[in-house]
């Protein structure tokens, strides 16, 4: 569990974050949504120690992470996964290479069973048949699978995933969405995804907040979010056509069910 207490962030006195309040579920897919600009990356970054908040708290568990001693933040990164947007593998390194990366890094465990665990994580993404490729040899969506195996290599505690679907066609995107989601429930981790894809939420959302202009503007579940009595985040959720028709098919099947009562 991550539990955020007054997050507030600002940049050469311009406010970015204001007063943010939530907690991130162990054992479920947690979504920060919103459009470009409205905070939600600066948020993630805040949460990972890539920058420091303003004011406020953040906990890991019983760990306060604000205000955190350097040998301890090494110390708890090694629970950290991070699936960057663009992927991030080093294109010098073979596929289980760039898994192998962080055992090299943080774990002492022995070079054979660093190669184990990486095949392991490997297969864990159906990926075992990649192993000897380079990044250049593989689709988007097989680096995005090979930047998941990565983020779990040292098992860790708390996965974050910066717009996993970018870039990706609408199948490869679903693929990926059930993969951190099979991941987050098997391995009982606390992810957190930064996404403004809709298909994504409505999906693996179990947990979602809603950030605009820098605030904490609705917090619930995919199954909330299309009925949602907020008009900020309805603009956001039914900006495509696509979601426009679902809700208005939506309201025509209440329409019709609502006179078939009335008619008996």
């Amino acid at each position: 569990m991550i539990e955020i207490k007054n997050l507030t962030k600002e940049f050469d006195g311009k406010l970015v974050l204001a007063d943010i309040n939530t907690t991130f579920h162990k054992g479920v897919v947690n979504m920060i949504i919103g459009k470009s600009g409205s905070g939600k990356t600066v948020l993630l970054k805040c949460l990972v120690g890539l920058i420091s908040p303003t004011s406020g708290e953040i906990w890991y568990d019983s760990r306060k992470f604000t205000g955190m001693k350097s040998r301890e933040i090494r110390r708890l990164r090694r629970d950290i996964g991070m699936l960057f947007q663009g992927a991030a593998l080093f294109d010098s390194r073979t596929v289980l290479e760039n898994v192998m990366f962080p055992l090299e890094m943080f774990s002492r465990k022995n070079k054979r069973e660093r190669r184990k665990r990486a095949e392991f994580c490997l297969e864990r993404v159906n990926l075992s048949e990649a192993a000897t490729l380079y990044p250049s040899e593989i689709s988007g969506g097989m680096k995005k699978r090979v930047a998941i195996a990565r983020a779990i290599a040292l098992n860790p505690k708390y996965l974050f995933c910066d717009e996993p679907n970018s870039g990706l066609d609408p199948k490869t995107s679903q693929l990926i969405d059930e993969l951190i989601q099979d991941i987050t429930t098997d391995f009982g981790m606390t992810t957190v995804v930064v996404s403004h894809d809709m298909n994504s939420v409505i999906n693996i959302g179990d947990n979602v907040i809603f950030i605009n202009e820098g605030i904490k503007e609705w917090e619930g579940s995919k199954a909330e979010v299309m009925d949602a009595d907020n008009e900020k985040l309805n603009d956001f959720v039914f900006a495509s056509d696509l979601f426009k028709k679902i809700k208005e098919a939506e309201e025509i099947i209440s329409e019709d069910e609502n006179q078939e009562k009335m008619n008996k």
